[in-house]
């Protein structure tokens, strides 16, 4: 199988062998099994994805919440972004506070 890449704007052709033709299931196979959503450990937390300022919390203490629930909103380059939870979970700490700056990778929420 021949394939173009382009990278940094040069593009190239690379012949591709597949070695392995299992990766997609036949069609009419049934789906994987859903994985159960992680439940948070004890010290787990959630790190921001991107530098920019707390624009809105929206959780609390002591709040229980689901994976893919919104707790933090960072504004960054004129856009907000939801950072979600990572874990099932009881909040234990907010560690930042609307209107802080914040960094790559630094501490949002901590869990029980």
């Amino acid at each position: 199988m021949k394939l173009r890449i382009t990278v940094q704007g040069v593009s190239y052709d690379v012949g591709v062998e597949v070695l392995d033709d299992t990766a997609a299931p036949p069609s009419g196979a049934p789906a994987a099994a859903a994985t159960p959503a992680p439940t948070a450990s004890h010290g787990a937390q959630v790190t921001s994805p991107i530098a920019g300022n707390v624009f809105d919390i929206r959780v609390k203490p002591g709040d229980s919440v689901k994976v893919n629930d919104t707790l933090v909103v960072i504004e960054a380059m004129k856009m907000e972004s939801n950072i979600a939870s990572t874990h099932d979970g009881v909040i234990k700490e907010i560690c930042v506070k609307i209107g802080d700056s914040v960094t790559h990778d630094q501490v949002l929420v901590k869990f029980r």
